[in-house]
């Protein structure tokens, strides 16, 4: 069989962020409870970024990167998503549109809460592995923005805002997926869901449950696929869905302690080796939902020690719910590929809001949901945000909107 896998892979995380700690004593939440969290800023988007524009703004440098030959094989464009613009319509079709690819291309969009990243990854290299279009690429974009807040409650300081594009190929410098070696565990729970456009509601502690269990199963799924897979030797570096990073360090230990009854000194050891690199782009963003484990994945790639090939276990969790344990192979040049895109340069060079500029953005993104029409984009924004880390800077900016038709432009 052919190889498949990540070619490219780009985080965008907007242009500012507010202080996590800040946030906590602003809302006057339980301090004991910040530091399990292990979250420290948080990515907040503007008026004029949406998941159409974070998503353009991740991809647009993998484009510029390909060859004319290399872009026009991009036959198959997949956005996966929690922020749906429409009903029917979906974002890939305005994405392919502003980066200019080719229209001999499939267009269309996957939604499961936080997996939906993952289902779309899973199209795009079912697509390519088929082989039923030889030398044929993929382009993956998971973009979430939240408009719901959960002011004040134990969700809004891990609510992130961004977008992952994954070019998806048979060169796979990235990750070189081990193709069949997966497991999958999913089933009907209320944990979390949003049946309304700026309501996200659901059971925190169910949600955790669900993981946990999801993380085991999956694994064991994985392993009766995969002939002598053992959790602490098989892989090098771990990457799991972080929608809080002390969620994954609770599932690391859980799993320790299930597996091979470790220490809890042992356990942090492994986990400072294994886990950590993964964790610190999630903890300095927040939770993507569609894009997390891939902001992981980046995370991990910017900060482990990638002496030569090495082999990662990766976990999805979407609420509602639906998982999957997987793995791929990682090397030097994978790191230096995802060096290239500036990830954590960018992510340092966001703008810290106050807590006022912070409350006053999220009060005019509310206005900005599901279904709004007929409205321009006031960038005035906190502090001339708008002039100093747009203008001129090539981004792509939401404009406005006609009837219920998107425009963007060209910072």
């Amino acid at each position: 069989m052919n190889r498949v896998g990540i070619e490219y892979l780009n985080f965008y995380g907007g242009s500012a962020y507010i202080d996590v700690k800040e946030l906590f004593e602003a809302r006057g939440l339980d301090a004991a409870r910040f530091d399990n969290l292990l979250l420290y800023r948080k990515s907040v988007g503007m008026p004029w970024e949406d998941a159409v524009s974070n998503a353009v703004n991740a991809a647009k440098p993998i484009i510029d990167a390909l060859t004319d030959d290399e872009k026009s094989r991009i036959e198959l464009v997949v956005t996966a998503s929690e922020s749906g613009l429409d009903f029917g319509k979906s974002m890939s079709t305005y994405i392919h549109d502003l980066l200019g690819l080719g229209r001999d291309c499939r267009l269309y969009e996957v939604k499961q809460a936080c997996f939906g990243g993952t289902a779309a990854l899973e199209s795009a290299s079912t697509f390519v592995a088929s082989n039923m279009s030889p030398g044929a690429k993929a382009l993956v974009l998971a973009t979430d923005v939240v408009y719901s807040t959960a002011r004040g409650t134990y969700v809004e300081p891990s609510q992130g805002v961004g977008a992952v594009a994954m070019l998806v190929g048979d060169e796979p410098e990235v990750l070189d997926l081990d193709f069949q070696a997966y497991g999958s565990q999913g089933y009907e729970v209320m944990d979390t869901c949003r049946p309304l456009a700026n309501l996200e509601t659901g059971d925190a502690d169910l949600s955790l449950l669900s993981y946990l269990d999801c993380l085991g199963k999956s694994y064991a799924n994985y392993t009766a696929k995969v002939q002598g897979a053992d959790f602490a030797a098989t892989f090098d570096y771990l990457a799991f869905h972080t929608p809080f990073a002390g969620m994954v360090k609770g599932g690391h230990r859980k799993m320790m302690r299930d597996l091979y009854g470790m220490t809890t000194r042992d356990i942090d050891a492994d986990f400072h080796k294994r886990v950590a690199p993964s964790l610190r782009a999630c903890g300095d963003v927040g939770n993507v939902y569609s894009a997390t484990l891939y902001l992981a994945l980046s995370s991990l790639l910017t900060h482990a020690e990638i002496t030569g090939p090495k082999r990662i276990g990766l976990f999805s969790y979407g609420s509602g719910c639906s998982s999957k344990f997987f793995s791929g192979v990682v090397t030097p040049a994978s790191q230096r590929r995802l060096l290239d895109m500036r990830v954590q340069e960018r992510l340092d060079d966001r703008y810290r809001l106050s807590m006022e500029e912070y409350d006053d953005v999220i009060d005019l993104n509310a206005e900005w949901g599901f279904g709004v029409q007929n409205k321009d984009v006031d960038t005035t924004g906190p502090e001339g945000l708008y002039r100093r880390k747009f203008e001129g800077s090539g981004l792509l900016v939401l404009d406005r909107v006609r009837g219920f038709h998107r425009e963007y432009r060209w910072a």
